[in-house]
């Protein structure tokens, strides 16, 4: 008997530990195989060829690259594509690893990371690699070689190691090798059940702590930018596909809650963007970035992502008639009554970063309270975000000298922290009642949707005006 009945028991038992891994839905640890290289290089590309993608090999190693594969390809705001190379390297003489390097790209430069129109490198062809498999050289080749089409590949990228795939290969084929190996010793069959096949891009790290079931989280953004909404609709997928319900609130006037539940539950057809976009939010004469592109991929992500069946809802939230305190607990109200009904659900609201704020006061109005201090005095689990960003540009709507309100893209300053979104906690809250915040790398501005036509509106679709990028 080549494995013993006592190594099956504890892979078994490190098997049915891998949830815990997941908390924070981004694994910090390899997943080591416990079985050779050769036995478990076969498994991993039947992996891929089972799941759609074509790839191509390094002749004699345990190395291959996918093909671009476009994801919502239906959508003609949210869709991407994505590629992966994956590496198989040996840990000893029968123990062995799977590295996964996942590369996007999107039409939408949400995922432009700094610095991304220079390219440059070396060649990095070898003996061993003689295609330069993940090298900056081979994805120059595919650039001028996919279809001869540049806009396959989009106008921004990211890429990171996927270690959420690497443990979900390794979920997958371990059942499989442990089948082989219970065969060889005349043991039981092992079952192995179909996992769901959704793209989520890049695991945002840190976000498990905070989005589980029962859970309130309230992001305070920066309107008027491309990837606030796509953190939004990355970490709304992120959390459906780890089994929970996800409820994404957005700071759009209530009124409009038939049109976006109508809209998500939709097939996504002409008829069904004409119904959304012809409510009067959407032409705004001061659009200040809740009516963006961005915010209408965003929309779209969801409908795609329960479209393929996943549990995802939307409600609006906003009172625009209201000002002040009375507009903070208007906004509360509606929250709290979500929230209410949604007891084994994660709540993922987005609004301006006022509104989040779980300490009382504000310049000028020490009474002030905001909607996050509310709800924190009411419901159990309310958790509050600030954004986080690099300095880059934004829509944005301001007073002018003249005390009249100009909306336009705006330079904005932040912090490098890399191009990779992540969720950091302080530990508490700070003084501005925050728990901590949402990093999204460096921002780009958004566009009214309707300005750019981003999706027809019918008679209603405006064209941009002058001032939209004057600031």
């Amino acid at each position: 008997m080549r494995r013993m009945a006592f190594g099956c028991l504890l892979l078994l038992a490190a098997l049915a530990g891998c949830s815990g891994r997941f908390v924070d839905f981004a694994p910090e640890e390899d997943a080591i195989y416990e079985y050779p290289l050769d036995e478990v290089w076969p498994q991993v590309r039947t992996y891929f060829a089972s799941r759609g993608f074509v790839f191509r090999e390094v002749p004699g190693g345990a190395q291959l690259e996918t093909e671009w594969r476009e994801e919502f390809m239906s959508s003609r705001v949210a869709a991407y594509w994505h590629r992966y190379m994956v590496i198989a390297k040996p840990e000893g003489s029968n123990r062995c690893k799977v590295i996964i390097t996942r590369e996007a790209r999107s039409a939408n430069k949400a995922l432009q990371a700094p610095g991304a129109e220079l390219v440059w490198g070396v060649d990095s062809r070898s003996d061993d690699n003689p295609m330069a498999v993940g090298s900056d050289v081979a994805r120059q080749m595919a650039m001028q070689t996919v279809n001869g089409d540049n806009a396959v590949l989009g106008q921004s990228q990211q890429t990171a190691r996927d270690m959420v795939l690497e443990w979900k290969v390794f979920e997958s084929v371990t059942p499989v090798l442990q089948q082989q190996a219970r065969k060889s010793s005349e043991s039981p069959d092992v079952v192995v059940t179909k996992e769901a096949n959704i793209e989520c891009g890049v695991p945002v790290l840190g976000l498990g702590k905070l989005a589980r079931a029962g859970n309130v989280v309230l992001m305070g953004e920066l309107h008027g930018t491309q990837q606030v909404p796509h953190f939004l609709a990355q970490s709304a997928c992120q959390v459906a596909t780890q089994g929970i319900p996800v409820t994404v609130g957005l700071e759009i006037p209530a009124m409009n809650q038939e049109r976006l539940e109508n809209f998500v539950a939709s097939a996504g057809t002409e008829h069904d963007w004409a119904k959304l976009m012809e409510s009067p939010f959407w032409r705004s004469p001061y659009p200040d970035g809740r009516n963006s592109e961005g915010v209408v991929y965003l929309i779209e992500a969801l409908r795609k992502l329960r479209s393929q069946g996943l549990d995802v809802q939307i409600f609006a939230f906003d009172h625009p008639a209201l000002r002040g305190d009375a507009r903070e607990e208007a906004m509360a109200s509606t929250v709290r009554d979500v929230a209410g009904k949604s007891g084994k659900r994660a709540l993922l609201v987005l609004s301006a970063n006022i509104h989040p704020r779980q300490a009382k006061g504000l310049p000028g109005d020490p009474n002030y309270r905001p909607m996050g201090l509310r709800l924190a005095d009411q419901l159990p689990s309310v958790y509050s975000l600030d954004i986080a960003y690099n300095s880059g540009t934004a829509w944005i709507c301001a007073m002018t000298r003249q005390e009249q309100l100009d909306c336009g893209v705006t330079r904005t300053r932040g912090e490098d922290n890399g191009d990779r979104y992540f969720v950091q906690l302080f530990g508490g809250k700070n003084r501005h009642g925050f728990h901590g915040f949402y990093y999204v790398g460096a921002v780009s501005a958004s566009l009214p949707a309707v300005y750019q036509g981003t999706e027809p509106a019918g008679s209603q679709q405006a064209t941009v005006p002058g001032s939209a990028g004057s600031n």
